[in-house]
């Protein structure tokens, strides 16, 4: 699971959290019973006398009074169980339950993670992703091909459902090669053709499976840049690293930002170092590939040219129709 070094001590400050809270709900119990049932505060003191006795026999190397100093340790505990259950009390009361017993709240089991370690880095990068609650709604399972006509077509002579078809086969096949194949997705056309939808149903796939995915609007990206560039905020300085380490990042509506050569150039840098470092980028827009030249510079078409795969969405404004049939 790739998480940078702040996200995932974030999310081990939350296991040593739960293990704090437990340990001191064990104190508190015991503090309890001590003073409700001093027979227990009696055993516990056998008990531990009959461990450091064992602890001298296994160094003495004497295996029957091993056994014999097990047995008994085993009958004090089963007496103290006793006397807590006689008192209304369970007999694991000094063991409450781990939020998660795999692991014990260590989010290790051994030298592998935990299951529910995996699953907090997908919940917390959800959360950073500006996506939660969106993805919901909008995924493969629920895109639909009903608003796609196969009466419109392009330059190419591909009907506008054929072109979404392409682009939702194409969008798995990015999803299913992404850990083994480097590539970057660029999707066009003119509004409401479903390009924002279709990277959604890109970035749930990748969230599920544990990859970081991080989304901004055009506009939201280059103001964080700017920020930056010009302020010394922290909290634009991680962001900012996040921009150039998660596995995938969003681009989403290129071109409604307001462009001049200082988001220009850092579009630039942006696009040239994560595909220097081999990370993904998905990146939508309303502009026709022409105006990417001509809006931002030959050199940036040049990178997208190359090293995206360009798929192109047409037809009827989706949103329109639907408020239509809602009437």
């Amino acid at each position: 699971m790739p998480l940078t070094n702040t996200q995932y001590d974030q999310i081990m400050r939350g296991y040593q959290d739960r293990q704090l809270k437990r340990q001191q709900l064990i104190d508190t119990r015991r503090e309890e019973i001590a003073a409700k049932i001093p027979k227990i505060t009696e055993l516990d003191a056998q008990i531990a006398s009959l461990s450091v006795r064992r602890a001298r026999q296994l160094l003495d190397g004497d295996a029957s009074a091993l056994t014999d100093l097990h047995d008994q340790i085993q009958t004090l505990s089963a007496r103290k169980q006793e006397c807590l259950q006689n008192a209304g009390y369970p007999a694991d009361y000094f063991q409450p339950p781990y939020t998660c017993p795999d692991c014990q709240d260590t989010g290790y089991i051994g030298q592998k993670r935990c299951h529910c370690l995996k699953q907090a880095a997908i919940d917390l990068v959800y959360t950073q992703s500006n996506l939660q609650g969106i993805l919901e709604k909008e995924n493969f399972d629920t895109f639909s091909y009903d608003y796609y006509a196969d009466d419109i077509y392009d330059n190419t002579q591909l009907s506008s459902l054929e072109a979404a078809r392409n682009a939702v086969v194409q969008c798995h096949r990015f999803v299913d090669t992404f850990d083994d194949t480097f590539e970057n997705l660029l999707l066009f056309g003119d509004t409401g053709v479903g390009k924002t939808f279709l990277s959604n149903c890109v970035a749930k796939e990748l969230l599920d499976t544990g990859h970081s995915v991080i989304y901004f609007s055009a506009h939201h990206l280059f103001e964080l840049l700017a920020q930056k560039t010009f302020t010394r905020e922290p909290q634009a300085a991680e962001s900012y690293r996040n921009i150039f380490d998660c596995d995938l990042l969003i681009i989403d509506d290129l071109g409604t930002e307001l462009t001049n050569t200082f988001t220009t150039s850092q579009f630039f840098v942006c696009l040239n170092e994560r595909i220097r470092k081999q990370k993904s980028t998905l990146i939508s827009t309303n502009l026709e590939l022409f105006d990417i030249a001509s809006i931002y510079s030959e050199r940036i078409f040049s990178r997208i040219s190359n090293s995206f795969i360009i798929l192109h969405l047409f037809g009827n404004d989706i949103r329109l129709c639907k408020k239509l049939t809602e009437k």
